[in-house]
């Protein structure tokens, strides 16, 4: 296995793309840079043909990030079977990496005890943290299925597949029930409070057995104010569903496609129970819920997010209570959305106030039907690079060359998905 330099499916959709925005416009060049930058600059080939995917400037994989990051390259991948096998080399070294340690979010290159600080919790010297997230167990699942749906592979599903999947579904049924039956802990010394749990490393008290699935942070890393997640609860449906079609079709397991299934929808249960609130005459989804009726009403740029529930199956995009809930989040009811001199979107707590992440940007054109609005998302991110033509984690929406992160691989994959999107190619959920 190896990285080639050109492919001709990619070579053909740059030139697309620039037939359609124009050889020299903003939007083409940074596609190119953009899908280029991913590939050759985040991919590793290992042992036992494995793919090691790093994020960027943080020289660790992180399960979430490393199956957003490769996601656009489905849609290339049927005429291109090298990237099949880049893509199925990622998703067995996310196996065993969740066989591993089904609570860390971001492992390793090689075993060597690098980390990102030295935590109370259970560590190993393959992690490089161990924040319990949701997602992170949900995207290796939901990148297996969408390899086999948009290409037909069916490579990727191995015994060591199926005994990662079986330990996903064990390890969000004992957090079901967080405070009574798991063992995980996270504490950080000398930190913001939102790099450590609360009560001992328990984190903040949840109402046990609800339907919910608790988790001790959200994809941006950050702790959870209320332990139920309401968008990775809802990708956490999705991903049920995908292993009790994954189960039935692929491996001819009836009896762990009926337990996946009903999990599924016993989740989905749930959010439609406990994270539904009241705007008027109209209802929208609460940010995070904690099953005793305290709520949080927000949304952060990382994904899963409230913005992206049709990026990743939960509903369409004409949903009625997705689109209440688009209307709240995408203004000022959102705590975390930002309007300036130069853009509007949604931030995160993750980063400084004023600060808007391109990939909120990206997933607000991803989820409209207006290709006036993904257009204006599509200029709004070119026209905030900062001259380097690639896309950062946040920028100030009035000055756009104050930002963080300078080589962020994830954004870069949301802003050419988008520019997909726009020319007509989306990957088939």
């Amino acid at each position: 296995m190896k990285i080639k330099e050109n492919y001709a499916a990619i070579e053909r959709t740059v030139a697309l793309v620039k037939e359609k925005f124009g050889a020299d416009s903003k939007i083409a060049v940074m596609f190119e840079k953009c899908i280029s930058n991913t590939l050759q600059t985040t991919i590793k080939i290992k042992e036992n043909d494995t793919v090691f995917v790093i994020t960027g400037d943080i020289p660790a994989m992180w399960l979430r990030d490393s199956a957003c990051q490769l996601r656009p390259f489905l849609l290339f991948a049927k005429e291109e079977p090298e990237l099949v096998e880049l893509v199925c080399g990622l998703i067995k070294k996310q196996m065993q990496c969740i066989l591993l340690d089904p609570y860390a979010n971001a492992f390793n290159e090689n075993g060597d005890g690098q980390c990102w600080d030295h935590d109370k919790t259970d560590m190993k010297p393959e992690l490089w943290e161990r924040k319990y997230e949701i997602d992170s167990l949900c995207y290796p699942v939901q990148l297996s299925y969408l390899l086999w749906k948009n290409t037909g592979c069916t490579e990727q599903f191995t015994g060591e597949w199926l005994e990662a999947a079986k330990a996903v579904i064990r390890v969000f049924r004992t957090e079901q029930d967080h405070e009574n039956a798991s063992p995980y802990t996270f504490e950080r010394e000398n930190c913001s409070f939102t790099d450590t749990l609360s009560r001992d490393g328990k984190g903040a008290l949840v109402k046990s057995n609800v339907g919910l699935i608790w988790s001790g942070f959200r994809p941006s890393d950050d702790a959870c104010v209320y332990g139920y997640l309401i968008p990775s609860n809802m990708l956490a449906s999705v991903i049920l569903g995908n292993i009790a079609e994954i189960a039935r079709e692929i491996y001819h397991d009836e009896k762990l496609a009926e337990e996946a299934d009903a999990f599924s929808k016993e989740v989905r249960n749930a959010i439609e129970t406990l994270a539904i609130l009241p705007a008027q005459k109209t209802e929208y989804y609460a940010y995070e819920v904690d099953g005793f009726g305290q709520y949080l009403v927000m949304d952060d740029a990382n994904l899963p997010s409230l913005l992206a529930m049709p990026y990743y199956g939960y509903c369409d995009n004409k949903n009625e209570r997705y689109q209440n809930t688009r209307k709240v989040i995408l203004s000022d009811q959102n705590p975390y959305y930002f309007s300036g001199e130069c853009a509007e979107g949604i931030g995160s707590p993750h980063t400084y106030t004023r600060f808007i992440w391109p990939m909120a940007l990206a997933m607000q054109g991803l989820t409209s039907d207006s290709m006036e609005e993904k257009l204006k998302m599509l200029e709004m991110i070119a026209a905030c690079d900062a001259g380097t033509d690639l896309v950062h984690e946040s920028f100030h929406v009035d000055h756009p060359d104050d930002f963080t992160r300078p080589w962020f691989s994830w954004a870069n994959s949301v802003f050419c998905e988008l520019v997909l999107d726009y020319c007509g190619q989306k990957v088939t959920l």
